[in-house]
């Protein structure tokens, strides 16, 4: 009997892609991607966190049973830890890519703070566990926490940030793309 567990793992091909909303999503796991999707680096050893909220409002008859749960809220989050702190691609997504100004002469980077929303982006998440793929396809992400960053000589710059994902055009806001020999259909007699 194959296994049937996964073991996240990020794909040589780099982790975590970004690229600008109306981009050609993906529509399986193991496609290329298109060109705009670019790789952000390396991602912190507790990889991606996806948390999904979906709050309820039970409804009672008379006597208190339960005759029906409405549903009032609904969500998606993906949670990570961006390494790179010297990657252009990641100042980009954690300032915003206005906020980021390359003087390609000098060398010297500006990186302004200001409050500015993020903009929102398409993000794509590749794993793998030896053949088998697991793409996180998200359509409309914005990061909307950044948490404290600290700069000290015993530990990386690293930016911990939340995407919250919205709904896309089909009401989705995030789509998991899976492959793996176990899925395939037996073909022939």
């Amino acid at each position: 009997m194959a296994q049937k567990t996964f073991a996240a793992m990020p794909r040589v091909t780099g982790a975590l892609r970004r690229a600008p909303l109306g981009t050609e999503r993906p529509t399986d796991a193991s496609a290329a991607l298109d060109a705009a999707y670019v790789d952000l680096g390396f991602i912190g050893e507790d990889g991606f966190t996806e948390a999904t909220t979906r709050d309820s409002d039970p409804k009672r008859a008379l006597g208190g049973s339960i005759v029906r749960v409405l549903q009032t809220e609904f969500g998606t989050t993906v949670s990570f830890i961006f390494l790179e702190s010297l990657n252009l691609e990641v100042l980009k997504a954690v300032y915003g890519d206005d906020n980021v100004i390359v003087d390609g002469a000098t060398g010297n980077v500006t990186v302004k703070r200001n409050k500015k929303p993020l903009p929102e982006s398409q993000w794509v998440i590749d794993l793998e566990d030896g053949d088998a793929l697991d793409r996180s396809d998200i359509g409309r992400g914005q990061i909307t926490e950044i948490g404290d960053v600290q700069r000290v000589h015993s530990d990386l710059v690293a930016y911990e940030v939340t995407i919250t994902c919205y709904e896309d055009e089909n009401g989705d806001t995030l789509v998991g793309h899976l492959f793996a020999d176990h899925f395939k259909t037996p073909v022939g007699p």
